[in-house]
């Protein structure tokens, strides 16, 4: 049994991660943390992070809360030898180094993952193989208006993906002119990307390729938050197997 702690356990995504992990066979519910006073799954939650981990002593930390205190708590994991999961986007590419070099340091794995959602795995990898032969490519990203930071870490990381197997070149006419500030999207490496938030929607994205005559878009829905779970498990199954700091559930699929 893998003993994981959840922390940012009485959110929407750390409820559902709770009740996950404690429906598995191979993982073990421990503690839960929150800033706030509740329970959840049987469980008193915790308020203070580092308390609970020398507390529950577990093997795994799974983080779903916010972009601005993301990096204190995998680095306070990290200082106790606990493999924190990570589902929180908005981490920075310095930030990720330092994450690094402390997985090195305490000898402990780390993972972060922008999506644990399998289809959306696949869409990012069927994105780089297209964009091999249809490089001229916009990215649609549309989240509930509760997300706190944009872009994506998906769309971030679908933009990365594509940029590795294309050169960056200027799409549109090369004269064009934003009469609204930003309305083309922001750009990364000449691949526009465009952040939606409205109310109804949990986690979505099309990307849209385009060539001599032709379109092509491929999407990706989640339309419940029970479809990150299969790999938020898988995550906690394997973290404690990998070394130093993995990002990507592309990287620990068969």
């Amino acid at each position: 049994m893998i003993k994981v702690l959840v922390n940012g356990a009485l959110g929407r995504m750390g409820r559902t991660v709770c009740a996950a992990v404690k429906a598995d066979n191979d993982l073990e519910l421990v503690g839960a943390v929150d800033a706030f006073d509740g329970e959840v799954e049987s469980l008193k939650v915790e308020k203070n992070l580092d308390a609970a981990l020398k507390k529950f002593s577990p093997e795994v930390m799974v983080d779903f809360t916010r972009p601005d205190v993301v990096f204190q708590n995998v680095m306070i994991a990290l200082e106790n030898k606990v493999s924190p999961v990570v589902g929180t986007t908005g981490l920075s590419d310095e930030a990720k180094e330092k994450i690094r070099a402390a997985t090195e340091k305490n000898s402990t794995p780390a993972f972060i993952a922008p999506n644990f959602a399998l289809g959306a795995v696949l869409m990012m990898l069927a994105a780089q193989r297209i964009a091999k032969y249809m490089p001229d490519v916009e990215i649609i990203e549309l989240h509930h208006d509760k997300k706190l930071d944009a872009p994506s870490g998906t769309a971030e990381l679908t933009a990365k993906m594509i940029s590795e197997v294309r050169p960056p070149h200027k799409q549109g006419h090369p004269e064009e002119v934003e009469r609204l500030a930003h309305v083309r999207g922001a750009d990364f490496d000449g691949i526009k990307i465009h952040s939606v938030r409205l109310p109804g929607y949990v986690a979505h994205q099309e990307v849209i390729f385009g060539g001599l005559g032709q379109t092509l878009t491929i999407r990706h829905d989640s339309n419940g938050r029970d479809s990150f779970m299969p790999g938020v498990v898988l995550a906690c199954k394997k973290v404690r197997s990998l070394k130093g700091l993995t990002v990507g559930l592309d990287k620990i699929l068969d």
